[in-house]
């Protein structure tokens, strides 16, 4: 690995310690290096706080570091606009740092010309370092910027043939306490965890995180389903916490005794338009972010309600934990179901970002390939 990639690798690592934190903006990290050494580093933690570029040169100074020595490298073009917190850019300029290693340039036309300043005030300026794991740490962002919709994360536990329940629906437990800690730790930071109805009544979730010691806000509990529940007093999520539950259901299901029953507990029950095959779930989508400001949505299951959200467009990412079983019952539920593929022409393909195991696990991060 060459220096320069090595750098920006550190930033890259730096910049996801921020994701979930600083929803609407950007993750960002970044490292100061004086004679082949990284000297100081910071990243962008939460939104409204200095971006990763001001949380390093404040490093360097606590170090006794002077940037004016320093390159900078960064994983996103430095921002050039006054908004919550003074242009990057002019920081930069004012610390009298001589070079800037840019991972990737900002999508965004109103931060972006960070670059474009710099070298007007004579600053060596390199871009496109890294440039795809950069990106990658803004997919999040360019959801945002080009839709009115959370960004969707869909979750899934699986067996080595594919399955995510038995032919009962009995899936406790697929993947390991490792896998289980890391998708509470996803909770943590999406605002709504999303599963289909027969998931919600084989499984009885509470849909909260629980890690040890966590005291952060619970995401919202969202359930779709064309039919909703009798007896709303059978399920935990509604006994403990139905102000923190939404259903998503057809304009006459939301109508029915059933939904009052649950209006009156003080869970929502939003109609969804029809949509072919099923309920329009961007609708619901867009909801969520408009009126609950959700910017992560993570989505857990089951098969028909994830093929219908990659039906419409709406799996952004998918983490999938692979057990290292194999259930061997052609009913077992599967992964993705509810349509008909005749080739294999018809697959839909996904992208690997990322692949590591959590004790036996094999966890893969896939991007929908365009």
């Amino acid at each position: 690995m060459c220096a320069d990639t090595a750098f920006m690798a550190r930033a890259v690592t730096l910049a996801r310690q921020g994701q979930g934190f600083t929803a609407p903006n950007p993750c960002v990290g970044a490292v100061l290096v004086r004679d082949g050494n990284i000297v100081a580093e910071g990243w962008h933690t939460h939104c409204g706080q200095p971006h990763a570029e001001i949380e390093a040169l404040r490093d360097a100074r606590r170090k006794g570091v002077d940037p004016s020595g320093c390159a900078l490298y960064v994983t996103l073009e430095p921002c050039n606009h006054h908004g919550k917190t003074p242009p990057c850019s002019r920081a930069i300029v004012d610390a009298g740092i001589p070079e800037v290693v840019i991972g990737c340039l900002d999508p965004n036309p109103v931060a972006a010309g960070g670059a474009a300043m710099l070298r007007s005030q004579g600053v060596r300026v390199r871009s496109n370092v890294l440039e795809d794991q950069c990106r990658d740490l803004i997919a999040d962002f360019l959801v945002w910027q080009t839709t009115s919709r959370p960004y969707s994360i869909l979750k899934l536990a699986t067996t080595l043939d594919g399955k995510i329940a038995t032919r009962t629906g009995h899936s406790a437990w697929i993947s390991g306490q490792a896998s289980r800690r890391e998708v509470h730790r996803l909770r943590s930071w999406c605002g709504a965890v999303i599963i289909g109805g027969g998931t919600f009544r084989a499984d009885n979730p509470m849909l909260t995180c629980r890690l040890e010691h966590y005291a952060g806000p619970q995401p919202l509990a969202v359930i779709v389903t064309s039919r909703l529940p009798e007896n709303p007093h059978d399920f935990e999520v509604l006994k403990l916490r139905p102000q923190q539950t939404v259903f998503w259901t057809s304009t006459p299901e939301s109508l029915s005794p059933r939904g009052q029953r649950l209006a009156d507990l003080g869970a929502a029950v939003w109609a969804l338009p029809d949509k072919d095959l099923g309920l329009d779930l961007t609708a619901g989508m867009i909801r969520l972010r408009r009126e609950q400001n959700c910017h992560y949505a993570l989505a857990e299951g089951g098969g028909r309600l994830v093929a219908s959200m990659q039906r419409q467009g709406l799996v952004d990412e998918l983490r999938l934990f692979q057990a290292m079983k194999i259930l061997g019952d052609e009913h077992g539920q599967s992964l993705f179901a509810g349509r008909t593929a005749d080739s294999m022409e018809d697959c839909w393909a996904f992208e690997l970002m990322e692949q590591s195991f959590f004790e036996s696990d094999l966890y893969l991060r896939l991007r929908p390939k365009e």
